[in-house]
């Protein structure tokens, strides 16, 4: 129960942030909803008005039972509910499973409690008048038919002069279990309380701190059994049931829960009873409710600021302190920004010294990412503690813990700056400007960072389309991704070869998404180099710099790079022609890459049109061109350009190299 453990220790720091409300933890013995309904009463409990809301979420109090609530008899809220509880005359309008018993006895004893606060007190006088539903048909929130039942569908046609009411649209559907049709249950919308009272700022209900503190109080005078907590090992009231929603409002699944009663899922070496329990609590572990509510409020809390969702996964990264750290999930763009655009057409300043982009990116991007990280280890203590966790699942009543690691915040920042300088490489990305013309478009510009690429853009240079319809695919790859990041291990091999292979078919992408080849291959391009620096054998490790090297001789690096002056001659001739078509280079990648040598004959005789067309109007370009062609061929070693063994993925960083060359170098014998 270590997870549970510094949630509870997260709990104190994060409240002493003195964030905003809407952005602080939630109190205990509380619980969030989606609200639908306001009802305005004042202090002597009269109906004043109504409003319908939309996608509001609220804090309202909510009783141990209450907060996980489930099953065919629900136990109520103290306060905000739905209206099949708080409405006394809810049946009267064809209302079906009405709880309300259940919810006045519960507010009519908060109520009665020495100090309960006195909007509680006037909500009890509003229900005790039974006309809640009345008052709502009135107010034209709610709707009934002929025979005033409150309506399951708008059987009216829908125009712009005669709109459908708003309840009818934020409510969820339900659907009949005998004839399987789906309506709208307006007894099921939840309402919230505000209370105007002379002199009082604060109407609403669920932004009441006195009130939810005074709710906390009577909360906390509840009887239970009491035992050794586990996690603060003194004798407190324990918790009989754990929160669920920590992922959203409606996230029923439970990181804590047993049901050894009926179903006998834990089967093992207690005789609990139902009874026993609630002398004693349960024989297997005990929490305290304070240490549960606590610990549970902490991490929805951590969720909702910081969580990287994928799909039902939810990892979140924290310090027990509370302080700001790096999100270990995000890309070196993200992190840095403008600070590690690396445009020869922006100018940069360098603090300490000057780096010629042109040789050596990356010497230029560490130098920035390790000022980055220096302001965060001037925050933090070194031996404070980060906590990385990961949950999901398996099905809608229960949740797992499927990664959990503590670190101190020297081993977290040193791995997270290993993995952005290892898998570091020139990214696609698009710069927006502000445009002085039109302010509504602005202007866009491809620029090409140096960054590590983020899980999500990894799977989809891996595996493509494929994520769309394969959820499970695209969970277990954040699974594999995530220890490579935080515990510094080896990148899987056969994730790198997917992305470089699916790059290699560039045919495979459509005309009009040749920019989603481009993002893809820088993607490639920096797994197979961090895959190097960290392969598992030390002996096979090795370095490519994020520039072109044009002194490395190996096979692969040379012939990326001959491919890549063939498609830029053959672009070039292509423009000059005022032709629009792929290149013959680019059609050909895939089997270039299986069958290099032949290939390049088939690439080198396809060129000599376009030679011919560029030597009267490209003629110091294609100078230039050659004489690297020439460079080129000169570099290989012997027998290694007739070889007929495959390419690796280290053609595809000659290739990218190449082309950013020239990117980054002025020369008017290289412009279009």
């Amino acid at each position: 129960m270590s997870w549970m453990a510094k949630l509870y220790e997260t709990y104190e720091p994060g409240i002493a942030l003195g964030l905003p409300d809407e952005e602080n933890l939630m109190p205990i013995s509380h619980t969030l909803q989606n609200a639908h309904i306001n009802i305005v009463i004042d202090g002597e409990g009269n109906f004043k008005r109504a409003s319908v809301l939309e996608k509001t979420q609220i804090i309202l109090p909510a009783t141990e039972k209450s907060a996980g609530r489930s099953g065919k008899a629900p136990p109520p809220h103290p306060l905000a509910d739905k209206l099949q509880y708080v409405a006394k005359d809810y049946p009267d309008f064809g209302g079906e499973n009405s709880f309300y018993s259940e919810y006045h006895t519960l507010l009519a004893t908060w109520c009665e409690y020495e100090f309960a606060h006195q909007k509680a007190q006037a909500v009890l006088k509003y229900i005790d008048k039974g006309e809640v539903i009345a008052d709502l048909v009135a107010a034209n929130i709610l709707h009934v038919d002929e025979y005033k039942r409150l309506r399951k569908e708008w059987p009216f046609e829908v125009t712009a002069g005669n709109p459908q009411p708003i309840i009818f649209k934020i409510l969820p559907k339900k659907q009949d279990k005998k004839s399987k049709e789906k309506y709208t249950d307006q007894g099921s919308a939840l309402v919230c309380w505000s209370v105007e009272e002379n002199g009082d700022p604060t109407s609403n209900t669920w932004t009441d701190q006195s009130l939810q503190q005074n709710w906390t109080d009577f909360d906390a005078l509840a009887e239970g059994a009491k035992g050794l907590c586990f996690i603060s090992g003194q004798e407190q009231k324990l918790a009989a049931n754990h929160p669920a929603k920590l992922r959203h409002t409606g996230d029923k699944a439970k990181l804590v829960s047993a049901n050894d009663m009926s179903g006998f899922t834990f089967r093992g070496r207690f005789t609990d009873t139902k009874k026993s329990i609630a002398a004693n609590g349960s024989q297997s572990v005990g929490i305290s409710l304070d240490v549960t509510q606590k610990a549970h409020n902490a991490l929805r809390w951590l969720i909702s600021r910081q969580g990287y969702r994928n799909g039902d996964q939810v990892y979140v990264t924290w310090a027990v302190s509370g302080k700001d750290i790096p999100k270990s999930l995000s890309d070196s763009w993200s992190l840095l920004g403008d600070d590690i655009v690396l445009d020869p057409e922006i100018k940069q300043e360098e603090p300490q010294h000057q780096v010629d982009q042109s040789v050596d990116l990356g010497e230029s991007f560490a130098h920035k990412f390790n000022n980055y990280l220096r302001g965060y280890r001037a925050k933090l203590e070194p031996n404070e503690q980060i906590v990385v966790m990961g949950l999901d699942s398996a099905t809608p009543g229960r949740m797992g813990i499927i990664y959990y690691r503590e670190l101190l915040v020297c081993e977290f920042l040193d791995r997270i700056h290993d993995w952005h300088i290892q898998f570091a490489w020139p990214q696609r990305h698009i710069k927006e400007y502000p445009n002085l013309k039109n302010k509504k478009k602005p202007n866009r510009k491809t620029i090409w960072p140096v960054s590590s690429p983020v899980p999500r853009v990894i799977a989809e240079a891996a595996y493509g389309d494929i994520l769309k319809s394969n959820d499970t695919l695209k969970k277990s790859l954040l699974e594999r991704i995530l220890p490579c990041i935080v515990d510094g291990r080896p990148f899987p091999r056969d994730v790198m070869i997917a992305a470089v292979r699916r790059v290699s078919n560039r045919s495979a992408y459509k005309k009009d998404k040749q920019w989603l080849w481009e993002e893809h291959l820088g993607v490639a391009c920096a797994l197979f180099k961090g895959f190097y620096m960290r392969h598992p054998d030390e002996k096979k490790r090795r370095k490519y710099a994020m520039s072109l090297e044009e002194d490395r001789q190996t096979r692969d690096y040379l012939y990326g790079r001959l491919l890549a002056i063939a498609a830029r001659i053959e672009e070039v001739a292509l423009n000059v022609g005022g032709e629009s078509r792929p290149t013959t280079a680019a059609r050909l990648m895939q089997r270039f890459a299986d069958r290099p040598f032949s290939t390049w004959r088939n690439i080198e005789l396809g060129l000599q049109p376009y030679i011919q067309r560029l030597q009267g109007k490209r003629a110091g370009f294609l100078t230039n061109r050659q004489k690297e062609l020439d460079a080129v061929y000169a570099a290989f070693l012997p027998n290694d350009f007739t070889s007929k063994k495959s390419l690796s993925g280290e053609f595809l960083l000659g290739y990218h190299c190449q082309k950013q060359y020239w990117r980054n170098t002025k020369s008017d014998n290289n412009e279009n």
